[in-house]
Order: C-alpha cells, then structure tokens, then sequence
C-alpha cells in the first residue's frame, strides 16, 4: 500500500517546532512524517524554531506524543555527507546514534547520502572504498537494531547510476536500500522514471520534489540536489516525470511512503501539493 507523508524541512522557512508540524499533519490526515535527525544542542530546535529532533530528546517519550497525534515517522534523516573525509569519524558516528535512536522511537529507516562535490585530492575509486568501509560499519549496527538504512540520490556519486549499482552492492544486507527523489535526480540532469525503474526493487522510500521552470534552466546538471521543491508539486516542470514514477511504482507494487519536499509557506504551498499528489495518485491507481 502507498502511504503520504512529508518532510518537516517544508517548515523550516516558518521555523516551526517538530509539534506544530504533528499536529498539521494531523489537520491534513496524514500518518507519516520525515524529520532531521539532530545530534547535539541547536539553540534554534531548543527555541522551537526549528521543525526537526534532537538526539538527546527521549525517544520513547516522543513516540508516545506521536502516537497522540496519530502520527508515526517514516523515516530520519541523517544525511551527512559521507564521501567527505569526516564521514568516516563525524558522519559515521552520527548515523550510528540516529539508528540507535530510531529503533527506540520506532522509526523503521534511516537516510544517507553522499557530499555534492567529489573530494578534493581524491580518486573515484578512493571514494567509494572509504564509503564502503563506512557503510559496512553502520550496516552492522542497523541489522541489530532492524532499521533500514537508505542511500539518497543528492550528491556527486549517489545521482549517477552505475555509483549507486555499486553503493546498493556494499553489502548484500537486506537492511540496505535506496530513496528515490524525484527533484534531485532531475536537477542532476537524470530521468527520473529511469532512475526509479533501475532500482525500483531496492527502492523503500520517496521523496516526491517538483522543480520550477526557472531553476531547471539556470541549474539543471549543474547541481546534484535541492532541499525542497520551490513550487508547488505538479506545478512545476518535473510534474509529468512524478507521473511516471508514481505509474512504475504502483506496477511494481510498491508498499512504502511517498514523503513531499516542499516549501510549506506556513502550509498554502504543501497543502496545494497534498492535494495535487493525492488526487493524481488515485486518478493512476484507477487506471491501473
């Protein structure tokens, strides 16, 4: 079954709390929400300006909120660059204490990613080696813990196909997968229909971005990512490659969460893309 939810980074331009983004999720009767996954002591998140979670928070505690709200995660987000030569001690470290939170808070995924540049000084190769030693690290606290640990496509290797074939090949772990975003797959200059069909099977999660008209011309394969759509989902030039994600997605049987980055505006411009995604979903599986 497809489920809806959403990235709290859609708040982060309102400076909203983490509880204001549960209860507009449950205003918008969604079950799913995305958060950043803090380490450490922002005095912004300590103000409640800012929509994610700490570390330090206690986990079961939150959950028990959640569930007053009706509302579960569908995954943290840990993206810390991992290419980068302090993934293998800070983001490595930070990985492992986001699993060992969000087995507590009963959060079943965790994202990854890599930085937008290759390393400075450093070889395909070298990368991807120093990667693999840090993924087959964390993996092994992630099968302990059961959480599922995906590979974003968002920086200079993860958008490329053939480097996430061989990211997705660290480990034959089932509990290593990927998630798919529609707007930084095309920013990068990719089809992402293409994209998703490639890895479609290893696919647990979704990020849904549309892309303006004016960004897509200024920074198409210029850049590797985007932290939210700017417009409206389906108001953008990315709509109809969404389309096709989401048609090879409910042929593939896809069981997981579609999670929209979008710009909220306070909530007029994530509502707008609430809606498009839900009536589109369902025209699709109609037809299906």
């Amino acid at each position: 079954m497809i489920e809806i939810g959403f990235h709290t980074d859609a708040f982060n331009s309102s400076y909203w709390s983490f509880e204001q983004c549960l209860s507009w999720a449950r205003r918008n009767n969604l079950s799913y929400i995305e958060c950043g996954a803090i380490d450490g002591v922002s005095w912004i998140h300590g103000l409640g300006y800012q929509p994610h979670v700490a570390l330090w928070e206690d986990p079961v505690l939150l959950r028990r909120k959640m569930e007053s709200y009706g509302v579960r995660f569908s995954q943290l987000d840990a993206a810390f660059p991992l290419s980068l030569p302090e993934g293998a001690s800070l983001g490595a470290e930070y990985v492992l204490h986001t699993i060992r939170w969000a087995g507590l808070v009963g959060c079943p995924r965790v994202d990854t990613t890599d930085d937008r540049n290759r390393p400075e000084g450093s070889t395909d190769r070298e990368v991807m080696e120093h990667m693999r030693r840090i993924y087959r690290q964390i993996l092994r606290v992630a099968e302990a813990h059961r959480i599922t640990i995906n590979i974003e496509p968002h920086g200079y290797y993860t958008t490329k196909p053939e480097f996430m074939a061989e990211m997705l090949a660290f480990s034959d772990s089932p509990w290593l997968r990927m998630n798919m975003d529609t707007g930084n797959t095309f920013i990068a200059g990719q089809d992402p229909a293409a994209f998703l069909e490639k890895f479609a099977a290893r696919t647990s999660h979704v990020h849904i971005k549309d892309v303006s008209p004016s960004l897509a011309a200024s920074a198409r394969g210029e850049l590797t990512g985007i932290a939210v759509s700017h417009c409206a989902i389906g108001d953008g030039v990315n709509a109809d490659n969404i389309r096709r994600c989401l048609e090879l997605l409910i042929r593939s049987d896809y069981e997981g969460v579609l999670s929209i980055e979008c710009e909220g505006q306070g909530g007029p411009m994530i509502e707008k893309s609430l809606s498009w995604l839900r009536r589109t979903l369902d025209e699709l599986k109609t037809r299906a």
